[in-house]
């Protein structure tokens, strides 16, 4: 009589892949997606928990191409060409709102910093605009315009939903048969002579001479398997979705007050609204705090006084995946082979994902990306090259 395996039983991964792609959030999928559709064989995704369940389920949803890197302009413009073709490549609505994003200025400096931006920005494309205070107020008219010096709008950005996109590249992959592991964490990485032997899991050993790591906040340790320093620390941002709030108007932009780093968004018949904490909090603690509501409700005192008392009706934490200078992290490391990476883009890496995917693929197979991405190498922080993203709360 044979027994039936346990509903929570993991599933036995394969013996052995072409490459494994350690992490199952939009990064993870994207590249696993591309890889399988150019035509790699074996590819096996492995997730400790629940696909998306990382930053990428925790996300706001902004999308945008309103950066201060030329790097960063070039993949936000990918991702979003991307995710408007989304439904139609991948049969999956992912609500995308192009409602605009704008950045509420009151500082010179960062005014100073942003209208350098808006110019390398329209050099590469992007319909972007330094405004005066009055336009701001008209196009987002919650806010209080005290202390602002000035503003930026990008009306070509928006927001979406992350879960779908992550569906929906999950669907497509396993479609191409890519062997998507959940609940199967990665625990180590073999390696003999400075070669790739195989990744461990709890649900067994998988043979293969290349890895992505697509982990997030939890890169540092997967590099620390491959004797790679990748420097990622997790940052607490915590969310909160109002109660419904009467007469919000229906092109209300992604506002972002980047003094105090609040912002909101429509989402349904209310806002999503975030923001940091006064006091960081760096680690893997993801529960939601009194303090930070008190944090939230402090700045939106100054700057959407006109909400008054608007209740909270749900909100979470999540983490995101710091950087030393807040740009991410992409290539592949020097002393072993073959460890790829795609990991640490410090709050922005939701709307990149579908550019990141592309390029991961054309780095495993050896292709020249479509954007320059050797800037973004580990490497950099080893010989004095940081390359700081301003436009980032």
């Amino acid at each position: 009589m044979t027994s039936t395996p346990s509903r929570s039983a993991r599933p036995l991964p394969p013996a052995q892949a072409d490459v494994v792609v350690i992490g199952g959030g939009v990064m993870g999928l994207s590249t696993a997606y591309h890889l399988a559709a150019a035509g790699v064989e074996r590819v096996v995704l492995l997730e400790g928990r629940q696909l998306g369940s990382g930053s990428t389920g925790k996300a706001a949803g902004g999308v945008r191409a309103l950066f201060s890197d030329e790097v960063n302009i070039r993949l936000g413009q990918r991702g979003l060409e991307a995710l408007h073709r989304f439904g139609q490549d991948f049969g999956k609505d992912v609500d995308l709102e192009i409602s605009g994003y704008l950045f509420l200025l009151d500082d010179a400096a960062d005014l100073e910093a942003f209208a350098a931006g808006v110019e390398l920005q329209h050099s590469l494309g992007v319909n972007s605009r330094l405004i005066d205070v009055a336009e701001a107020k008209r196009l987002s008219p919650l806010i209080s315009t005290d202390g602002l010096q000035g503003a930026v709008f990008s009306p070509e950005d928006g927001f979406c939903t992350p879960e779908s996109v992550v569906a929906g590249y999950t669907g497509a992959a396993r479609k191409l048969a890519v062997e998507i592991l959940t609940g199967t964490p990665a625990t180590g990485v073999h390696i003999e002579g400075g070669q790739i032997q195989a990744v461990l899991s709890p649900a067994g050993r998988i043979s293969t001479n290349t890895v992505i790591c697509t982990a997030g906040a939890w890169s540092g340790r997967i590099g620390e398997w491959a004797g790679v320093d990748l420097p990622v620390r997790p940052l607490r941002r915590q969310v909160a979705i109002s109660t419904p709030i009467p007469d919000l108007p229906a092109d209300l932009p992604f506002t972002i007050d980047f003094g105090s780093s609040f912002y909101f968004h429509r989402e349904g018949p209310g806002l999503l609204l975030g923001g940091a904490e006064k006091e960081d909090t760096w680690g893997f603690d993801q529960n939601p705090t009194e303090d930070w509501l008190g944090d939230l409700a402090e700045a939106m005192a100054a700057r959407v006084p006109s909400l008054g008392e608007v209740g909270i009706r749900k909100g979470w934490a999540g983490l995101y995946e710091m950087t030393p200078d807040h740009n991410a992290l992409i290539g592949e490391a020097q002393g072993v082979s073959r460890f790829l990476y795609c990991t640490g883009f410090s709050g922005h890496g939701f709307l990149m994902g579908p550019a990141a995917g592309e390029v991961m693929r054309d780095l495993y197979l050896g292709v020249t990306p479509a954007i320059d991405v050797s800037g973004l190498s580990a490497t950099r922080f080893a010989h004095d090259r940081l390359r700081p993203e301003h436009n980032v709360v």
